[in-house]
């Protein structure tokens, strides 16, 4: 229980983690933006901190509703690889002159409840919901590579990489017997992932 209690104030609290490997971005040259261009990177990696506050809680519930310790441990080194992400998100958003979503606490918490209860279904079902996840994950993040200014290019780097990760941790948990998940179900993820997306650009 400290432990889980410890890592949501981490996630939560901000500059509280540290990053395994060195952001993307760090290799990259900073390039001058207009207002309007940081206003709107500002918020698309202000969305993407938020997914990956949302994949820690998903994550953390599902690691302490899990049957089987492999599933377990799966989902708890999955949370440590998200970790990177959060940190160069929240690193880049302070390069921009913005902030974090200030209704991460509120995501956090209906992300820990899903997480669990995917957990409580069984551990293919939970499989299959990192899976889904990842998947929805990926769409968003090919959709900002394509909406960025193009002269952010450290946005870019971080988000190419965090794609690669993604797409990893969704074959990586249907391999290891994770369900598909059915259309309908799907189109209900897609609809909670876009009120998240259009509150946290904002917000």
């Amino acid at each position: 229980m400290i432990d889980n209690a410890d890592q949501v104030l981490r996630t939560l609290g901000g500059e509280a983690n540290q990053a395994n490997r060195p952001s993307p971005a760090e290799a990259t040259a900073e390039t001058e933006l207009s207002d309007s261009e940081r206003h709107h990177a500002a918020g698309l990696m202000r969305v993407n901190h938020t997914g990956e506050v949302c994949a820690q809680a998903l994550y953390q519930g599902q690691a302490l509703t899990a049957r089987l310790p492999d599933v377990r441990e799966e989902m708890e080194q999955a949370a440590a690889e998200e970790i990177d992400h959060l940190v160069w998100c929240e690193e880049r958003l302070n390069q921009l002159g913005s902030h974090t979503s200030r209704l991460n606490p509120i995501w956090y918490g209906l992300s820990f409840a899903m997480g669990a209860a995917a957990g409580i279904a069984g551990d293919r079902w939970s499989l299959g919901f990192v899976a889904a996840t990842e998947d929805r994950v990926c769409r968003h993040l090919e959709d900002h590579l394509e909406r960025l200014p193009e002269d952010d290019h450290r946005s870019r780097r971080i988000i190419e990489q965090m794609l690669e990760d993604e797409r990893r941790h969704g074959e990586t948990a249907l391999e290891a017997g994770g369900e598909e998940f059915p259309e309908p179900v799907k189109r209900a993820m897609a609809g909670i992932a876009r009120v998240m997306t259009d509150t946290s650009y904002r917000v």
